[in-house]
């Protein structure tokens, strides 16, 4: 990668910073299966998937929340998770006109969740199953 990036990691790496990092972390992990350890004064590496989110406290900087697309398996499924682990529901499953099954949640500290699932990507794995 040309040395100016840590291996592993993308040109660009979204950043929450939170009052709450254990918190939103058990969050991260409960709904989206995350990975990723805490250790105090460092930000935490969550992946998800074959993503990197970095999770900070707000010792250096006020609390700001982001906007995350996260494509998983199931938005619906995944949209349950976040419900039961307590998201509010901004914008329940519904398949959209550019071919995303999508639903948006917001957590409790104010971070959207945009939880996407391509309809093609779906169809095509049901087609192997059957």
């Amino acid at each position: 990668m040309g040395g100016y990036q840590p291996s592993g990691w993308r040109t660009v790496t979204p950043r929450i910073f939170t009052d709450d990092v254990r918190g939103l972390t058990a969050f991260m992990r409960a709904v989206f299966g995350a990975t990723g350890r805490v250790v105090a004064g460092r930000p935490v590496e969550m992946h998800i998937g074959d993503s990197i989110v970095m999770v900070s406290g707000d010792g250096m900087r006020e609390a700001m929340a982001a906007c995350l697309y996260v494509y998983v398996e199931d938005a619906d499924k995944t949209y349950r998770k976040a419900l039961s682990s307590g998201a509010k529901s901004v914008e329940k499953p519904l398949d959209t006109p550019y071919g995303d099954r999508r639903a948006v949640v917001t957590d409790a500290w104010g971070n959207t969740w945009q939880i996407a699932t391509r309809q093609a990507a779906k169809a095509s794995r049901a087609k192997v199953k059957a």
